[in-house]
């Protein structure tokens, strides 16, 4: 998935009624030499390991070649599939130099070098003490403030301030990071989005031939907080362009979300996955529920506790009433400008769901301008 920035998707105006002061004009004409001197930066962001970032950012490198640009590798992964060593071979390599028995980017060689690309894989890498920075990423940083425009790579799990919301998904630990602030300096962002189901882990051959280690539902959820994250970075693009062009911003609610509780649903992730995309695109969220007459004690209690959870995170609570349940929800929904209905699903119960289809197949064919998002539940 590709994710740019696009002015006209965003309601944008220019600045109106008194004249910019000198100081504004001054900042702004800084800003945009500042750009013109500046590498650019391009990041393949990846939600897992195995999605093809690197192959990805190589076959960047060589089409880019092709055209004519001067393109260098600067640093790359040891281990290589067949596919991305041809590749390699078609670009120029600056060698990786070794320092006490650690391989790391030779930025010297590549600082004199100045060409107008450089690949470099592993951005989170360490470098070992005596070296001039501490981080790969300071090294890109330099690279970039030379000019250099720099194409790399890099995991959700290596982002600093994500990492503490990864281990709790994957249980992996890791301790090489890049800063989100350094991200969010991204000329472009390139999420590399390969369903769940599809991704791949690499093999000690550099073959993407094992299935991952990671549950559909871990990746899943690793995906939809990497969407987000470049989600982020976007809006920082965005800003350093209206700052440049000395423009104002302006945009209201983008989302509504609407979350409805059952006795059957996972309010809790459901409400966590909403409130989430709530906060990041500044919207609302809703909880629904309706008021069965036939349920049980037990199915009573579930629904309360799911509108206790919704009220924690601020959502505002409806009560639907009305004799066909999808009906009434979307009824509301169109009501209510909603964007997104988040519903809990377990399968087909029935021989009669499986043969003629369910409410929530009716739910989803008659949701005209609204995205449906189905949570699993056991």
């Amino acid at each position: 998935m590709r994710l740019k920035t696009y002015i006209n998707n965003r309601s944008v105006a220019a600045t109106s009624g008194s004249k910019p002061t000198p100081e504004q004009l001054l900042q702004q004409l800084e800003t945009q030499e500042e750009h013109q001197s500046h590498g650019r930066l391009k990041v393949f962001f990846g939600y897992a390991s195995g999605v093809g970032k690197s192959f990805r950012m190589l076959d960047e490198g060589r089409r880019r070649y092709e055209r004519g640009q001067d393109v260098v590798v600067g640093a790359i992964q040891p281990r290589l599939s067949p596919d991305l060593q041809q590749i390699i071979n078609t670009l120029e390599v600056i060698p990786l130099k070794e320092v006490q028995g650690v391989p790391v980017m030779d930025l010297e060689t590549i600082l004199r070098r100045q060409p107008k690309v450089c690949l470099v894989d592993g951005l989170a890498y360490d470098n070992p003490p005596g070296l001039k920075h501490e981080r790969r990423w300071q090294d890109v940083a330099e690279l970039l403030d030379s000019g250099i425009s720099v194409i790399t790579s890099v995991n959700l799990q290596h982002i600093e301030e994500m990492t503490p919301r990864v281990e709790a998904i994957t249980g992996k630990h890791v301790t090489q990071t890049v800063p989100l602030s350094f991200l969010q300096t991204a000329d472009e962002i390139v999420v590399v989005d390969v369903p769940p189901e599809s991704c791949m882990t690499v093999s000690e051959d550099g073959n993407s031939t094992k299935p991952h280690k990671l549950s559909q539902h871990q990746l899943s959820e690793l995906r939809e907080i990497a969407l987000l994250l470049a989600a982020d970075v976007i809006d920082s693009q965005l800003e350093r362009y209206l700052e440049r062009h000395g423009i104002q911003q302006s945009w209201g609610t983008q989302e509504r979300i609407l979350v409805c509780l059952s006795p059957q649903s996972n309010a809790e992730r459901m409400l966590e996955s909403g409130a989430r995309n709530r906060d990041r695109f500044h919207g609302e969220l809703l909880a629904a529920h309706l008021n069965r007459p036939d349920w049980s004690p037990e199915q009573r209690k579930r629904v309360e506790e799911g509108v206790a959870l919704a009220r924690q995170r601020d959502a505002e609570i409806v009560e639907l009433d009305g004799e066909d349940p999808v009906d009434t929800i979307l009824r509301f929904a169109r009501q209510r400008g909603i964007t997104q209905i988040y519903v809990g699903h377990k399968g087909r119960e029935s021989w009669w769901e499986r043969a003629f289809g369910s409410d929530l197949d009716r739910l989803i064919s008659s949701a005209e301008g609204m995205d449906v998002r189905v949570f699993p539940h056991s």
